[in-house]
């Protein structure tokens, strides 16, 4: 059976000039991406193949989330010189509005942020305790709700809330059927600088807080922590170093929407002015720091 294509075909099938579709294949030829047996008929090999996984498409699609992020780079002189994410000068609008009018790019970011481009989601996080002494647990921005349907299905007696914006709450109903977990979880399709859903025992942000700057992250946490009840706990997962390495990373989420990793020094500083305490920190397996808050006690003053 041959397996080759020719480049007619495969400018047909994708839209594209052969002529600039053959160059561009050629070039991948002699990087390893791609065989060409003979003169114009390409072949997939073991490096090509490695594009079909669902992740990697979704970084290379450049109609998707992938094509954002990639063009977003050329605004980070802008970004340096000023302190603040020039998106809009490439998209027209701030990031998170170019979501919202291009319904496709979003679904791809929900994508990117879900198993596609993280893979199953891991629920060894909790810093202090284990899960028998959790009741109620709200996941804030917690996507199509792959983490949390995963929390429920390993732990029947937890019953949780998830919080994301209406396109993206629509969108996990069948992530909880799936899991068989429906039952046990209400979707909030709102944004997370609204109230919360109260008096939980467990809050989540699964890399929230990395895709903010200071005073939008602070307002989240302060929400987290009007929402929670005395004794209740905030878990931040993702976007917090302490410090032991390299110093703080330049992330994609710097360009694209002015967010930024923190140092575990000054996390705190953003915790305590939402109202948070730093409770308790620990190393995931993932190697994202993970850091337990609960609502500040004055008479621990």
């Amino acid at each position: 059976m041959d397996t080759t294509v020719g480049i007619d075909d495969l400018a047909s099938a994708a839209g594209c000039d052969p002529d600039v579709l053959y160059r561009v294949l050629s070039h991948l030829v002699t990087k390893g991406v791609f065989d060409e047996p003979t003169a114009g008929r390409f072949a997939i090999n073991e490096t090509a193949r490695a594009l079909l996984d669902p992740g990697t498409h979704l970084f290379l699609d450049l109609d998707g989330i992938g094509g954002r992020m990639a063009h977003a780079w050329s605004t980070l002189l802008k970004a340096v010189r000023t302190g603040e994410p020039a998106y809009h000068e490439v998209f027209g609008r701030p990031f998170w509005e170019d979501l919202d009018a291009h319904p496709d790019v979003a679904a791809s970011f929900d994508d990117l942020m879900g198993p596609a481009g993280h893979g199953t989601p891991d629920t060894d996080i909790l810093v202090t305790g284990d899960w028998d002494s959790v009741r109620t647990v709200v996941d804030v921005g917690g996507g199509t709700g792959a983490l949390l349907a995963e929390i429920l299905r390993t732990h029947p007696h937890i019953h949780a809330s998830l919080v994301d914006l209406p396109r993206t709450v629509a969108r996990a109903d069948s992530t909880f059927r799936s899991a068989g977990v429906a039952d046990r979880v209400t979707t909030h399709g709102q944004s997370f600088f609204d109230l919360l859903p109260g008096k939980a025992d467990f809050y989540l942000l699964m890399s929230i807080l990395n895709d903010w700057p200071d005073r939008e992250a602070v307002a989240i946490l302060k929400r987290c922590a009007e929402a929670a009840h005395p004794h209740g706990r905030v878990l931040i997962v993702g976007g917090v170093s302490d410090g032991a390495g390299r110093s703080a990373a330049l992330i994609p989420e710097t360009v694209l929407m002015g967010g930024k990793d923190r140092r575990l020094t000054n996390f705190g500083e953003l915790a305590r002015a939402a109202g948070l305490e730093v409770h308790a920190t620990r190393h995931l397996p993932t190697g994202h720091l993970a850091v337990e808050c609960r609502p500040h006690d004055p008479e621990r003053q």
